[in-house]
């Protein structure tokens, strides 16, 4: 739904999977995800899970990558603006779909405001 939403806005979507309902082992889709974007290779990503965390968890262990949980605009908001994330973590049992698609929208559309908040994104890959 998201992958739809962003390709009808224009968007480049490189799709990590699963493509399947059966349970995963998730750092196995969501490291390579994040992989590209330390790696310059996708701008931003967006990562799914139940919760979001472990996913979240997973994507911040790559140095470059500031993945957030988001649950709501200002959750969404907040991580681009003071937080410069570049990948976003949902978790679907926890938002619902509509909800989760206007996550995405914020997210994408705000900027990171930069000034006091530039110095402690560079203090995290210290």
């Amino acid at each position: 739904m998201i992958a739809e939403r962003l390709r009808a806005a224009g968007y480049e979507v490189r799709d990590f999977g699963t493509n399947s309902e059966e349970p995963v082992d998730y750092p196995d889709y969501i490291r390579p995800a994040a992989r590209a974007v330390a790696a310059g290779e996708c701008e931003r990503a967006i990562v799914l899970g139940g919760s979001g965390n472990g996913e979240a968890m997973t994507a911040n262990r790559l140095r470059g990558v500031r993945c957030a949980v988001a649950w709501n605009d200002e959750s969404a908001r907040l991580a681009r603006a003071h937080n410069d994330s570049n990948v976003l973590s949902i978790g679907q049992r926890m938002v619902a779909e509509d909800d989760a698609l206007a996550i995405v929208e914020v997210w994408l559309a705000t900027p990171f405001d930069g000034g006091r908040h530039f110095a402690r994104i560079q203090k995290l890959d210290l």
